[in-house]
């Protein structure tokens, strides 16, 4: 009789505990909290040229946060998910379990999705508070929210990328580097028209980063196409490498 392959839901489970008292919570609260002084602070110093209150506001909120501190960010929640795997032996146990690649990989990027998330929600709390504190009236438009959640999957395609590259590379540092300049060569591509066919661009497009008017235009549905295509490619070519490198060697 054959070993009985450990479910998708029991993975889960295990990924949430090995998460539930580590330091990327510590990421988690801290890092957003710098681009948000940011943006408010530019949004105050430039307030007689910045006219359109809460939207002003977000665009000097995410001039920052999504060009240069949100894929790092994923980095670090990437790196760390593997970093935990390449102690003690840790990733042989894992490769050695009766757990299927697929669902190895598939855990991983869910749980950062699921951290990315709630990343995203603290962004926006963030925001609030700082309009609030700027003196802003009521409350933002609507929409932010929308972007913040289109923002998040955006991220994903950059998530799976970044998992890839923590789980090929066991070094810590070097995803957050390449993150750091992803979101670089993100803000090139977008600001190039080629945005739409570059993972990072995704993420800063998602977020309408930098911008008053929603930069996607009629284009929502070619980038909920290009963000899947990249999830489904990325994670493609990491149970690969798993299958591959990993469960022959």
């Amino acid at each position: 009789m054959g070993v009985k392959k450990i479910g998708l839901s029991a993975c889960m489970k295990a990924e949430k505990m090995k998460l539930k008292r580590s330091f990327i919570w510590i990421a988690f609260f801290i890092i957003p909290v710098i681009p948000a002084l940011m943006g408010t602070g530019n949004y105050l110093q430039n307030i007689d040229i910045l006219k359109s209150e809460w939207f002003s506001l977000w665009t000097q909120h995410t001039l920052f946060y999504s060009n240069f501190f949100y894929a790092p960010l994923i980095a670090v929640y990437c790196a760390y998910t593997w970093r935990v795997e390449n102690f003690n032996h840790n990733r042989n146990s894992l490769m050695t379990a009766p757990v299927s690649v697929g669902c190895i990989f598939l855990v991983k990027l869910l749980n950062i999705f699921r951290v990315t998330l709630l990343t995203q929600i603290w962004v926006g709390i963030l925001y609030v508070l700082c309009g609030k504190t700027a003196g802003l009236p009521g409350l933002p438009d609507v929409v932010i929210f929308y972007w913040l959640v289109r923002g998040a999957w955006g991220g994903m395609g950059v998530a799976a990328l970044l998992l890839l590259v923590s789980m090929a590379i066991r070094s810590f540092a070097v995803p957050v580097a390449f993150g750091l300049a992803g979101g670089i060569t993100g803000l090139m591509a977008s600001n190039s028209g080629y945005g739409m066919y570059y993972p990072f661009s995704l993420m800063m497009m998602g977020m309408n980063s930098n911008k008053y008017e929603d930069v996607l235009g009629g284009e929502g549905l070619q980038f909920m196409v290009f963000s899947t295509l990249y999830v489904v490619l990325f994670c493609l070519c990491g149970i690969r490498w798993l299958a591959v490198r990993d469960v022959k060697a």
